[in-house]
């Protein structure tokens, strides 16, 4: 054999003897070892990897809860069932966690909403009918009724009624959040379930515009505010409730004509999602 061919062998058999001795080297010295409680949290975790615990994934949030940077009932997918779970593996004990669930905040359905005089022929997308027409609606705070919300829900939590309005199912909601963030209108908030007060509208059109284009739209009118001691402000001729002053007594909700701000225990589109899930599970 060449002399030449034989000095090439030795040498590239000599350097890839050299590396990986170096490669075994680091690998021993420079290892992390991944504390095994992230592997048993990340195996009862959902694996929904939808983000609503603020981390990148499952993984990234069972890391974050062995390093104390995540609380176990960070997990909203899971629910208490998980976070005591979770607590059991830590050693820790269990902190109550409140069911939270997705609420749409219009009103502005096909019946309530007035249309534009020119139809959309386009695709039916929020995402794009946000940018491309503004949607069919006169009013540009509500619903466009693309179904964006519907199409990324993985748990079955939300369906479109005849009116095209998305309801949501509490039973199915796990407060993940995604239809939250897929809804470019901003109208889908995730709340705790005992929250009861909402004001079903987000326009900020002024008082006479509101009233022309919708009949739930809130006009702004402030009796609300006036009446709630804090816990009611008005911006933009809208009201926003802050949650930490609201006392629920004192707001007039027969004094609001639109009927914009209700107890949701109290709307009739309950007794219509209950006879969705029924017909659905039957």
């Amino acid at each position: 054999m060449d002399a030449t061919v034989m000095i090439a062998i030795f040498t590239m058999g000599g350097l890839g003897l050299i590396f990986s001795t170096l490669l075994v080297f680091a690998d021993k010295k420079l290892r992390v070892e991944e504390n095994p409680l992230i592997a048993k949290i990340a195996e009862i975790l959902p694996n929904a990897n939808c983000g609503a615990c603020g981390f990148a994934g499952c993984h990234d949030f069972a890391t974050k809860v062995v390093e104390v940077k995540a609380e176990p009932n960070g997990c909203p997918v899971g629910g208490k069932d998980l976070a005591f779970e979770i607590s059991q593996i830590l050693g820790i004990e269990s902190k109550e966690s409140v069911k939270k669930v997705a609420r749409v905040l219009c009103r502005g359905d096909n019946k309530s909403a007035k249309k534009k005089s020119t139809m959309y022929i386009g695709p039916r997308e929020c995402s794009v009918q946000a940018i491309i027409s503004g949607g069919e609606k006169l009013c540009y705070y509500g619903c466009l009724g693309g179904g964006d919300c519907i199409a990324v829900c993985k748990f079955n939590a939300i369906f479109m009624s005849e009116d095209g309005l998305p309801m949501i199912i509490e039973e199915n909601c796990t407060g993940c959040g995604l239809c939250a963030k897929a809804c470019p209108r901003g109208i889908i908030e995730i709340h705790p379930i005992d929250r009861d007060v909402f004001v079903f509208c987000k326009s900020k059109d002024d008082p006479k515009r509101s009233k022309e284009v919708c009949l739930n739209a809130c006009i702004g009118c402030g009796i609300c505010a006036r009446k709630s001691d804090g816990g009611i402000e008005m911006m933009d001729h809208l009201a926003i409730i802050n949650y930490d002053k609201l006392d629920p007594s004192k707001i007039p909700f027969d004094k609001c004509s639109t009927k914009a701000i209700q107890l949701i225990s109290n709307f009739d589109e309950k007794v219509l999602i209950e006879e969705t899930v029924n017909s659905l599970t039957n």
